[in-house]
């Protein structure tokens, strides 16, 4: 999962045609941690681009996409959000099938 950078960036990567999922969370949330620990399981099942942005370093991107629990999955295609998921007390399996419904 590539770790994205700048503003400029973020917006270049959600403005993809394809469906692509960003990450948000920090390096102080212990559920970041904890969802760290399978999230690349997860990602190997899906066709999504995967993205992760630091929550902390980008404070005005997390108001503007009402990302206010960490750690978050967003799904974005064309520049719009498609779908949100508050992650930080959801198991593997409540993931996967948050990640079948935008899949489909």
């Amino acid at each position: 999962m590539k770790a994205i950078q700048s503003t400029e960036e973020f917006e270049k990567v959600i403005s993809s045609p394809e469906t692509v999922m960003v990450k948000f969370e920090t390096t102080w949330c212990p559920d970041c941690k904890r969802l760290n620990m399978y999230i690349d399981d997860i990602i190997k099942d899906f066709h999504f681009k995967w993205y992760s942005a630091d929550r902390d370093k980008f404070p005005d991107l997390g108001r503007e996409y009402q990302v206010l629990g960490i750690p978050s999955l967003l799904a974005f295609k064309n520049g719009e959000k498609k779908a949100h998921l508050r992650a930080d007390d959801k198991s593997p399996e409540e993931i996967r099938d948050y990640l079948k419904t935008i899949e489909a």
